[in-house]
């Protein structure tokens, strides 16, 4: 049996000559936290929208728990949840009041579960206090509420922490996080806040003008953005020579700016420093350096676009 929750295959979506999705393909594994990067109008919206049924694909296809046709999909989509769109709350009533007829218009018996969901999101003493009252993460909070009242096995959440204040933003990552770990709840999330995603998904899925230009795990995007010292020297490829035949180094290159990277025996810099000095190659400028997920993503959009670039010149 697959391990995959979701398989997106080939997904394409064009509205008359614009495709805001182009072949776009990933896997969700059961118990990830998938994010999809990328700018607005990236095409992330668009691939939420596909998955809960609101939109048809011109193109590809969708599988959920193995399900494919229509019909299968209705019945694996009762297994998830879904805030893509600010969600709606009777502004005059309280977080309960709201919950309760949301569970009443759902067709949930449990009375209980409103209760449920008020202390999984951390709104149980908020008592009648009106949602007009409410702060944006409280509200964010009441919308993830709402989405946890039918118990999904997978939520996909556009932009959830979107117009927080940094201590909003941390509590939203933090139920987030429990609801993964405690409830085993699969989640795909997007964000424009690179960093705070950096700090909650276990997988990515990058975008762009409606391409998917990587996917990689978190110990992949680990590893490509691992620390490094960086050295500007007088002559940078005559001291990558004399560092891989003097010092055996076997885990160094030379940059796109010609510098020298340096991945490993980063506790022997005072040892490097003399080996290229006494090979007569004058270090100028020595720092460490690690590419964060927001650097990285531009880097991949600024090869991405250098790479259209030359398929236009080559057509």
């Amino acid at each position: 049996m697959s391990a995959n929750v979701i398989e997106v295959k080939n997904l394409t979506k064009q509205y008359m000559k614009n495709k805001v999705l182009d072949d776009v393909s990933f896997e969700v594994k059961k118990g990830a936290i998938v994010g999809l990067v990328g700018p607005n109008g990236a095409g992330k919206t668009t691939i939420m929208k596909t998955l809960g049924g609101l939109i048809f694909p011109t193109e590809g296809s969708i599988a959920i728990y193995g399900a494919k046709n229509e019909e299968e999909l209705a019945q694996a989509r009762s297994r998830m949840s879904f805030m893509i769109e600010i969600p709606y709350a009777k502004e005059d009533m309280s977080a309960e009041e709201n919950l309760e007829r949301q569970r009443l218009q759902k067709g949930i018996p449990n009375k209980e579960r409103v209760k449920e969901v008020l202390e999984l999101v951390g709104l149980a003493d908020t008592g009648k206090k009106q949602v007009k009252k409410f702060s944006m993460g409280m509200r964010q909070r009441l919308g993830i509420a709402m989405s946890l009242l039918v118990k999904p096995e997978i939520m996909v959440l556009d932009e959830p922490v979107n117009g927080l204040d940094p201590e909003g933003i941390v509590e939203i990552r933090e139920l987030l996080l429990k609801l993964n770990k405690e409830e085993q709840i699969t989640i795909i999330i997007s964000s424009h806040l690179l960093a705070e995603l950096s700090l909650l998904c276990t997988d990515y899925v990058f975008i762009h003008k409606g391409k998917m230009i990587k996917r990689l795990t978190a110990k992949q995007l680990e590893n490509e953005c691992k620390e490094y010292y960086r050295i500007y020297t007088t002559q940078n490829a005559l001291g990558l020579t004399i560092l891989q035949n003097k010092m055996g180094m076997t885990n160094v290159e030379v940059g796109e700016d010609g510098s020298i990277h340096l991945f490993d025996q980063l506790d022997e810099l005072e040892k490097i420093v003399r080996t290229l000095v006494e090979n007569d190659v004058i270090p100028l400028e020595m720092a460490m350096h690690e590419a964060n997920l927001e650097e990285y993503y531009l880097n991949l959009i600024q090869s991405n676009s250098t790479e259209e670039e030359v398929d236009k010149q080559d057509v």
